[in-house]
C-alpha cells in the first residue's frame, strides 16, 4: 500500500526559526551522487502523481514545480561543464524523480522562504546538490543533513546539538540557517550569486584567494575564470543543471511528482519534553511519517531543554494540539524509580537506562556527580522497544553497522583501546578508513572513544579476524591491542604459534618483510583475541 502525503488544505503558517549568519565552512559535502543508488527507507513514503491528480485539477493551484521555474533568476550562459553534468542527470532519471519524491515534504517551505528573502528560486535544488534531500545524510567531512553543515558551523548558525537532537538535520532550523548564510555570502561577493555557491561548498577565503590570484595575473574574476578546487568546479555547474533540466523536464522525459503549491506542514510548539511515539500516535503518523519531517531528534524524546517543537502535517496540527491539551504534563514521559545501589554512579545508571547523564543531573536536580546509594532517581523512560524508535541515532547505528554483511564479508567486533584511530584499523583490518567509519555512522576524522565498539567486516579470506558473534554468543572474539616485546630466541613463527595469529597478519600489522630477522628487544604490535587464554 502507497502512503501518500500530498496534503489538500492550507490551515495554518510555518514558523520560522532564526539563525545568525556566521561562516559556514563546507567540506567534503558532495553527496548527491554517491546517495544516487542508496537505499533510504523515507523513500516508502510517496506522493501523488499528476495522473492520480486529475480530478483534483479544478481547484489545485498551479504546481510548485512551475513556481519555482517562473522564479528563476540566476543569469549564465551554457557551456560544456552544465552540460557535462547535465548529461548524467539526463542519463538517471530514476534518481531525479526519487530525490524529487523524497524533497516533497519540504519543498514548499524552502521556496516560501526563498520567495520572502528574494533569493533565486533555483535555490531550491540545492539540497539534491548537497545530500539528495536527505535529512540523514552525513557526509565524510562531517557534515549532515539538508544543507550539509559541519558540527562547529552548526554552533556558529545557532543549531543546537546535543545527545537528544542535532539541529543540523532540523528541516526549519537548518533551511534558516543555510539560506541567511547564502544571502549574507552573495552580499559579501557584491550580488554574484555563482561566486556566493562556490564559497558555499568550498568556503569564502578560498574564493577570494581565487579572485585575488586572477586579479595579479590580469586575468578575469568571474566564477568560470577562477581557479577553484575540483568538486566546486563541478558543483555550481551541477546546481545550474539540474535548474535546466527542471526547467526542461518534459522535453527530456523526466518525471516529476506533483507537489501542490501549498504549505504541507506546520511547526507546534508542544512546550516541553515529549516521547516521540506519543507525539506520532496523538497525531494519527506512523513513525516513518513523522522521521521524515523530524529527522532532528537523536533519542525516543525531544530534548528536555528544547527545543520543544514539532514538525507535522498541515491538517494534523489541529487535531494534535487539541489532543496534546487534554494530555497532563507529567503523561507526556513515562518514568522509572530507581534507587541508587552501592558503588553505582551517574554514568552507570545513565548507560543502564540509555539517558544522558546531563538528563539525570537535571531531572533530579543533583548538581556534580555525587550520590548516595539508598537514594532513588527519577528516570524517564521511552514508552515503547528500542526498534519502534527507527530513526534514533542507536537504530541508525545498527542499520549502518548491519550494511557492510556482503560478498561473504566477516565481521569483527572491535573494542576501541588507546591508540587506535580509522587510519591504524584500516592497516590492522585490511579495510579502508572510509569504510570502517562509514558502516559504524561516523566521519574519518571524527574521535573514537576508548571502550567504543566498532563493527568492522573483513575479507573472507582473512581466516584470522573471522567472523564475530554478538557479545554473549558462541565463538565471539575479544580481540585487544598487544605491544610484545620480542625475545632472544622468538621468530613470526613461534610468535604466530604463540598468540594464535597468522604470519601475515604479524608482517601486515608492523609493516615487516616476512623474511628479515626479529631483533631482541623489537617492539611488535599484535592483535589477540584474549578470550582464549593465549599469550
Amino acid at each position: 500500500m502507497r502512503c501518500c502525503f500530498l496534503l489538500p488544505s492550507v490551515l495554518g503558517a510555518c514558523l520560522i526559526l532564526s539563525g545568525c549568519g556566521l561562516p559556514l565552512i563546507k567540506e567534503d559535502v558532495e553527496l548527491s551522487h554517491s546517495l544516487a543508488d542508496e537505499a533510504n527507507p523515507l523513500d516508502d513514503l510517496c506522493f501523488q502523481t499528476e495522473a492520480e491528480l486529475d480530478t483534483q485539477a479544478a481547484w489545485q493551484p498551479y504546481n510548485l514545480w512551475q513556481r519555482v521555474i517562473d522564479s528563476y533568476a540566476l543569469e549564465f550562459e551554457d557551456n560544456k561543464r552544465i552540460q557535462q553534468q547535465l548529461k548524467w542527470y539526463k542519463k538517471h532519471p530514476d534518481y531525479i524523480y526519487r530525490v524529487s519524491v523524497r524533497g516533497t515534504p519540504y519543498l514548499y517551505y524552502i521556496v516560501d522562504q526563498l520567495d520572502q528573502r528574494s533569493m533565486p528560486a533555483e535555490l531550491a535544488f540545492l539540497p539534491i546538490v548537497e545530500s539528495a534531500f536527505d535529512p540523514f545524510a552525513y557526509s565524510p567531512g562531517r557534515a549532515s543533513g539538508m544543507w550539509q553543515i559541519i558540527p562547529g558551523t552548526g554552533k556558529m548558525l545557532g543549531l543546537k546539538q546535543s545527545w537528544w537532537y542535532d539541529g543540523r538535520r532540523d528541516v526549519v532550523a537548518s533551511t534558516d540557517a543555510a539560506l541567511v548564510y547564502l544571502d549574507k555570502l552573495q552580499r559579501q561577493f557584491d550580488g554574484d550569486w555563482l561566486l556566493a555557491l562556490a564559497a558555499y561548498n568550498s568556503g569564502g577565503g578560498t574564493v577570494r584567494k581565487a579572485i585575488r590570484k586572477n586579479k595579479k595575473k590580469g586575468k578575469p574574476t568571474d566564477y568560470w575564470s577562477l581557479d577553484l578546487p575540483r568538486e566546486t568546479k563541478d558543483y555550481v555547474p551541477r546546481l545550474l543543471a539540474l535548474a535546466t533540466l527542471m526547467r526542461e523536464a518534459h522535453e527530456h522525459d523526466i518525471e516529476l511528482p506533483h507537489v501542490a503549491n501549498e504549505a504541507h506542514f506546520a511547526v507546534v510548539d508542544v512546550q516541553g519534553q515529549i516521547d516521540l511515539a506519543q507525539a506520532a500516535e496523538l497525531a494519527e503518523l506512523e513513525m516513518q511519517e513523522f522521521y521524515r519531517l523530524n529527522p532532528a531528534f537523536n533519542r525516543w524524546a525531544t530534548d528536555p531543554e528544547g527545543p520543544h517543537t514539532l514538525v507535522l502535517p498541515i491538517d494534523k496540527h489541529h487535531q494534535f494540539g487539541d489532543r496534546l491539551k487534554e494530555l497532563p504534563a507529567e503523561s507526556r514521559i513515562k518514568w522509572q524509580r530507581h534507587t541508587i545501589k552501592s558503588g553505582e554512579t551517574l554514568s552507570h545508571i545513565a548507560n543502564k537506562y540509555g539517558v544522558s547523564v546531563a538528563t539525570l543531573q537535571s531531572v533530579n536536580r543533583i548538581k556534580g556527580h555525587n550520590i548516595r546509594a539508598g537514594k532513588a532517581l527519577l528516570v524517564p523512560m521511552a514508552s515503547k522497544g528500542a526498534s519502534f524508535y527507527s530513526h534514533s541515532a542507536d537504530q541508525r547505528l545498527v542499520k549502518k553497522q548491519a550494511s557492510g554483511g556482503k560478498n561473504g564479508r566477516n565481521k569483527v567486533q572491535h573494542r576501541v583501546v588507546k591508540g587506535d584511530s580509522f587510519w591504524s584499523l584500516s592497516r590492522r583490518y585490511g579495510v579502508s578508513s572510509s569504510a570502517i567509519a562509514k558502516w559504524n555512522n561516523m566521519a574519518p576524522r571524527d574521535t573514537l572513544r576508548l571502550g567504543q565498539s566498532l563493527v568492522i567486516w573483513t575479507q573472507a579470506s582473512d581466516s584470522s579476524l573471522a567472523s564475530t558473534q554478538a557479545e554473549t554468543g558462541q565463538g565471539e572474539q575479544f580481540i585487544r591491542k598487544l605491544n610484545y616485546r620480542v625475545r632472544s630466541g622468538d621468530s613470526l613463527s613461534r610468535i604466530a604459534s604463540k598468540f594464535s595469529v597468522s604470519i601475515n597478519d604479524i608482517v601486515r600489522w608492523n609493516s615487516l618483510n616476512s623474511k628479515s630477522y626479529l631483533q631482541p628487544g623489537q617492539r611488535l604490535v599484535l592483535y589477540v583475541d584474549v578470550k582464549s587464554g593465549r599469550g
